[in-house]
């Protein structure tokens, strides 16, 4: 059908309710031949006004069908082809053209034109229809053809031969229609069992449905399991939830706890400092070392109860530091952070009994500067071929004299001498190194030497070692 820019108004009124003798189709040819342009005229009661909206449409009719006769008294014959039921079923339309003056009889007469590119192709039977704007028919044609010209009037001369071939090509049809109705009666039969196993597949059908409502059953079942395991998460969920607050408020405690042992940890620190304070007035002490040797040994053995107090504090610390550990393992980096500042602190200490080695070999030095004599001593040194076995064990370091040998006289002393100077007592060389070793943080992993000043950074790289 022709597709325009703007469908024609159309409308779903029966024929019954149409108005056929209004508009008068005129020289309407019994068939048009194809390929050409096709001219429809028609005519105009008086009765009837035509609108804007109004078009003509070429519709598909059928010969079988009734043809009703029309006969009005101010027109003459009119056909109806009653072959479509709606105006919806137009193959192609064209507008049509509003007469200028109505009054004027020539105004009556109109035609449009459809072009033959949008006529149809087919040999059915068609007829125009005018149709109103609001989708009422008022005119109808007799109906046409789109063919060409019939041969209706030539007439056809056989001879003998042909009406023997004729017949033969009959025989033949009939032969093979004999044919046919065999093959239909084999297809028959074919039908029957196909049939039958129609019925039987209908009959697994049946039981594959069956299965199937069973199914549906099971799986509403389970449905209704799933959601009621379902609703159990859920409650489970909400117990893990509550015991998720609950571990965080222990985590709080745990965090409370841990601030906890951070001061305790500031006291030992504090502790450390204190007690390194002490040393550097051991230091200052060991310079009148040689008026009182009881009080050194004194002062010795109370750093030693000093050390071994700082063990202990050291092992009471490492375990809460590991109970801590246990309890929390998010609070494991801070802990490790700690446990490398008291590693440093257990290199700080034995930096200091280091040096508190080099005071006794300077208490040493000093004794032999002044000349003491060995037999004045409370306690004897032992000979060279003793091997030190013979070491007095009443002192907590050691003898101090064990290094002078036996065979030297008083008078021939050990003196040793500064390696910048080259003085033969203590200078200010021998002090200022002393100063600097005390300034100074070594790292007890790889012997790198930070200055006290830079704590911090001392602290982050040591820590760096334990990742």
């Amino acid at each position: 059908m022709e597709k325009t820019i703007e469908d024609p108004p159309t409308s779903a009124v029966l024929l019954d309710h149409c108005h056929f003798s209004q508009v008068i189709f005129n020289s309407v040819e019994k068939f048009y031949i194809p390929g050409g342009d096709v001219t429809c005229r028609y005519t105009f009661t008086q009765n009837f006004i035509p609108r804007q909206k109004d078009w003509i449409g070429i519709f598909r009719c059928s010969l079988n069908w009734t043809i009703q006769l029309l006969i009005t008294p101010d027109a003459g014959s009119i056909w109806h082809q009653v072959g479509w039921k709606t105006v919806r079923e137009y193959y192609t339309f064209m507008w049509v053209t509003l007469p200028i003056d109505l009054n004027n009889k020539s105004a009556k007469q109109q035609e449009v034109q459809f072009k033959a590119y949008y006529l149809p192709k087919d040999d059915e039977y068609y007829q125009f229809c005018y149709v109103d704007q609001d989708g009422v028919v008022r005119g109808a044609s007799i109906p046409f053809q789109f063919r060409p010209e019939n041969e209706e009037d030539i007439l056809v001369v056989t001879t003998q031969g042909e009406v023997e071939e004729i017949e033969q090509h009959n025989k033949e049809l009939c032969k093979e229609n004999q044919e046919l109705k065999d093959s239909c009666v084999s297809l028959q039969k074919q039908n029957s069992d196909m049939q039958a196993e129609l019925q039987k597949k209908q009959e697994e059908l049946e039981t594959l449905q069956s299965i199937n409502k069973k199914l549906e059953l099971k799986v509403k079942e389970q449905k209704d399991y799933w959601e009621t395991e379902l609703l159990q998460l859920k409650e489970q969920n909400q117990k893990m939830s509550s015991e998720n607050e609950k571990m965080g408020i222990r985590v709080d405690q745990l965090q409370a706890q841990l601030s906890t042992q951070e001061k305790e940890m500031e006291k030992l620190v504090q502790g450390d400092q204190d007690k390194t304070e002490q040393l550097e007035h051991l230091k200052k002490e060991n310079g009148h070392l040689f008026l009182s040797l009881t009080e050194q040994r004194k002062d010795q053995k109370k750093l030693e109860q000093t050390v071994e107090e700082m063990k202990q504090n050291e092992t009471t610390t490492m375990k809460k530091q590991q109970e801590l550990m246990d309890e929390n393992f998010d609070l494991s980096r801070r802990l490790s952070e700690k446990k490398m500042i008291y590693n440093a602190l257990q290199r700080e200490k034995e930096r200091l009994e280091g040096e508190n080695d080099l005071l006794k070999r300077e208490n040493s030095r000093l004794l032999s500067y002044m000349g003491l004599d060995f037999n004045s001593l409370p306690y004897q040194v032992p000979t060279s071929d003793e091997g030190g076995a013979g070491q007095n064990p009443g002192l907590v370091y050691g003898n101090p004299y064990s290094g002078i040998q036996e065979s030297s006289s008083p008078s021939q002393l050990s003196i040793k001498k500064c390696p910048i100077c080259k003085a033969d007592d203590i200078c200010d060389h021998t002090l200022e190194q002393q100063q600097m070793q005390a300034l100074c943080l070594n790292c007890p992993i790889c012997d790198k030497i930070f200055p006290a000043t830079e704590k911090q950074i001392f602290e982050d790289h040591v820590f760096c070692h334990s990742l």
